[in-house]
């Protein structure tokens, strides 16, 4: 695999088990072999015990209530008969949740439990995490082959639902692969930060969500995402076939129920709080990558690494790319300039608005109505304008030059 395909996926391959101190603590291997739900379930309940006295229990039981976060999210989607929509306008929704030829029926209500769920797992884990010492001794290789979640909810881990096939299929845009190649890494005591700061980023992505009411958008326009959930437009404007005939009627399908989707995001403020918590998520995230750095760069050996330091030379076998000083600074660059914005130090720039920038943390701390487009067009985004220091092209196009051909992005997923 020679680029990193996504931002759940990568999020993913992180359930990093460690051999425990304990003696009541069972061997966390079993974490990520197992086979069954059950198993897996088992041995997670054990090391959640182990975890208050034993560091290394805690690292592995968070990395588990991590992974089994996404698999609170992927059941719910299949349990609905969800199709991905492979959008970057719904970055929650794109796991490669297999085909549920009998979906259930899916609610407004229903689908916000879910995410609640997902989300709630997720600050489980953060926690966990969070209470590993800095100076813990923490190591364990992990085949992405044999770490997976149950995607279809029949209580089995397949071959086809691991990490890795997730993680191909992602880069295919295609179902998951059978047959993955290998992807083997030791993983040590940064990168739980680096798993920590993914939890935080998708509990922002979460509560952004969960704040407003998106009913509209619910009702208009997911059945779009699960065309046989029984949602109240399903039978009015989805062909009899679930919009599955292919070809260009799909296609047409597709696009009109995407532009509603769009149309009907201008969703109310019911939960405030979710909002502001967002923002904290994410300034949250900022000082888990600094502190993830810090530790790769005190890191003297080079044992099969997930995220490198420039000392550390080599390719990683799943990039493809080598870390090099330009990069890393760069990155600490973006983080403070990241910093910088969500705190309000620095504006956001809106092509409607020549002298006036966006103030992102009373975006987050001041919560009204989110509408997609009179965002983009700036009505709706009025009211956070404020004039000061603003985040100019020339700023970032200097820190994206730094990170050569491979581009800011891949680096940004990669390095959190």
């Amino acid at each position: 695999m020679t680029r990193f395909s996504s931002l759940l996926a990568s999020a993913l391959i992180l359930l990093l088990p460690v051999s425990s101190a304990g003696a009541a603590a069972p061997e966390p291997a079993a974490l990520f072999e197992a086979k069954t739900v059950a198993d897996r379930d088992s041995t997670l309940t054990a090391l959640e015990a182990a975890a208050p006295t034993d560091p290394a229990s805690a690292y592995a039981a968070g990395a588990g209530q991590f992974f089994t976060g996404l698999e609170i999210l992927a059941g719910g989607l299949h349990r609905h008969g969800f199709e991905s929509p492979q959008s970057f306008i719904l970055p929650l929704m794109r796991l490669p949740v297999p085909d549920n030829p009998n979906p259930e029926p899916l609610t407004y209500d229903g689908f916000r439990a879910i995410l609640v769920a997902f989300r709630d797992r997720l600050e489980k884990s953060a926690a966990t995490l969070g209470s590993v010492p800095a100076d813990a001794a923490i190591g364990m290789e992990v085949d992405l082959t044999r770490l997976g979640i149950d995607l279809n909810e029949d209580g089995q881990i397949a071959p086809d639902e691991s990490a890795a096939a997730i993680m191909a299929s992602l880069s295919r845009g295609g179902a998951p692969d059978p047959a993955p190649p290998a992807l083997t890494f030791r993983f040590d005591r940064a990168d739980g930060y680096w798993l920590q700061g993914y939890a935080e980023f998708l509990m922002a992505q979460a509560d952004f969500w969960l704040a407003h009411d998106f009913r509209n958008a619910f009702d208009g326009s997911f059945h779009m995402l699960f065309p046989r959930a029984k949602l109240p437009l399903q039978d009015t404007l989805v062909p009899p076939d679930g919009g599955m005939s292919g070809g260009m009627l799909s296609s047409e399908w597709r696009i009109a129920d995407f532009i509603s989707l769009v149309h009907l995001v201008n969703w109310p403020v019911v939960e405030p709080e979710r909002r502001q918590a967002a923002g904290r998520h994410l300034i949250e995230m900022i000082r888990l990558s600094r502190e993830d750095w810090k530790a790769i760069r005190a890191e003297t050996d080079n044992d099969r690494e997930w995220l490198p330091g420039p000392q550390q030379k080599g390719a990683s076998p799943l990039t493809g790319l080598e870390v090099g000083e330009e990069q890393v600074h760069a990155w600490h660059a973006a983080l403070d300039l990241a910093e910088d914005l969500l705190d309000g130090r620095t504006l956001l720039p809106h092509f409607r608005f020549a002298d006036k920038g966006i103030n992102m943390k009373r975006f987050f701390d001041e919560p009204k109505p989110f509408d997609l487009v009179l965002s983009i067009t700036g009505p709706a985004i009025a009211p956070y304008l404020e004039s000061g220091k603003i985040l100019t092209s020339e700023e970032f196009d200097q820190i994206q030059r730094q990170f050569g051909g491979a581009g800011f992005l891949t680096f940004a997923l990669w390095f959190n």
